[in-house]
């Protein structure tokens, strides 16, 4: 009778071992990395948009308010404001330094 003989079966090292478990875990987590940061870096752009747009709408918000500074400033408008509150423009007042 013939014995049969199986293949040669090598025996795995502890240091063998170790990185074949360290390059499955590497194989797994890296993909899973790529999602996390995608979805991390997904999230912040959502968050500069928005900021971006209200930036844009208080930039609108204080030209606005500018315009309405400079209008009410014109010299026009002050001189309306004093005569309604009874003031009077009395160019004897007015003394001139040289």
């Amino acid at each position: 009778m013939k014995k049969t003989t199986s293949p040669v079966k090598m025996k795995k090292r502890k240091g063998e071992k170790f990185l074949i478990t360290l390059i499955i875990l590497f194989g797994i987590l890296t993909p899973l990395m790529i999602v996390y940061t995608s979805a991390t870096l997904a999230s912040s752009n959502i968050e500069v948009e928005k900021l971006k747009q209200q930036i844009e709408t208080q930039e609108n918000i204080n030209s606005g308010l500018s315009m309405q500074v400079d209008e009410l400033a014109s010299l026009s408008t002050i001189q309306n404001v004093a005569k309604e509150n009874g003031l009077n423009y009395n160019n004897d007042n007015i003394v001139v330094i040289k």
